[in-house]
């Protein structure tokens, strides 16, 4: 890993909202964050700390107040609304709790719709959602709905579609909030797997369980950010 640029990297990052006015907000104060590539994050934090907009800048979904982001590399400050939407494309993958899948589309058609949009041919967009569907170990679902899958096959397929870009970024909101336990311990093993295949996944997460799983645990607490000791699955 030595020598490689981070995937993620920031420097005094900030982010206040309504600045000078009286519903002035700060919500994000001085972060430096390096993350490499293959790295398995979770980012803690009670509601109202600062981790979604932690994880709106990290995903380029919103812009700082003050320090800079580099994203693989690219110092997202320098690019246009048009520019921003393509390194979205090709270096997230983002996956929420609430799966956002349509409900009229089969697994295999909602994997490849992203692929829609970077104007690739039907049938390798076709091709290309079976292999993510079988990373993810759906093959024999692709032609079920949403509503004929379950929670956990359904967040799978959430995961298949953020992974059809190849994205190097990974980057899950509270994954397994809505699966029950079970369930969700194997999206956490899935989670796994992939950064063994070279993703960096960075999961957000208010769940000291879930974040036992990562390699990296960082505490976010009124919009500053620590690192904590490294969590090891039953530990006393």
């Amino acid at each position: 890993m030595s020598g490689q640029v981070p995937v993620i990297e920031t420097q005094g990052l900030g982010k206040v909202y309504s600045p000078g006015t009286e519903a002035e907000v700060v919500a994000l104060r001085d972060v430096d964050i390096s993350i490499a590539r293959g790295d398995f994050v979770a980012i803690m934090g009670p509601s109202g700390s600062g981790k979604s907009t932690l994880m709106n800048l990290i995903g380029c979904l919103d812009t700082p107040s003050a320090g800079t982001y580099r994203c693989d590399g690219i110092d997202v400050s320098t690019l246009d609304a048009e520019e921003l939407a393509v390194l979205r494309r090709d270096k997230i993958g983002f996956v929420f709790q609430g799966f956002n899948l349509l409900p009229r589309m089969s697994a295999l058609e909602n994997v490849a719709m992203p692929l829609g949009y970077a104007r690739v041919p039907p049938d390798e967009r076709s091709a290309l959602a079976h292999e993510a569907l079988a990373a993810v170990g759906l093959s024999e679902r692709e032609s079920h709905r949403p509503s004929e899958l379950s929670g956990g096959q359904q967040q799978r397929v959430a995961i298949a579609r953020a992974l059809i870009n190849r994205p190097p970024i990974l980057l899950a909101d509270e994954p397994t909030g809505a699966l029950d336990s079970r369930t969700g311990e194997e999206i956490l093993a899935l989670f796994g797997r992939l950064r063994e295949d070279g993703h960096t996944v960075v999961i957000i997460t208010h769940d000291p369980e879930v974040a036992a799983h990562a390699g990296r645990v960082l505490t976010m607490l009124d919009g500053e950010l620590r690192e904590e000791p490294r969590l090891v699955i039953g530990d006393s």
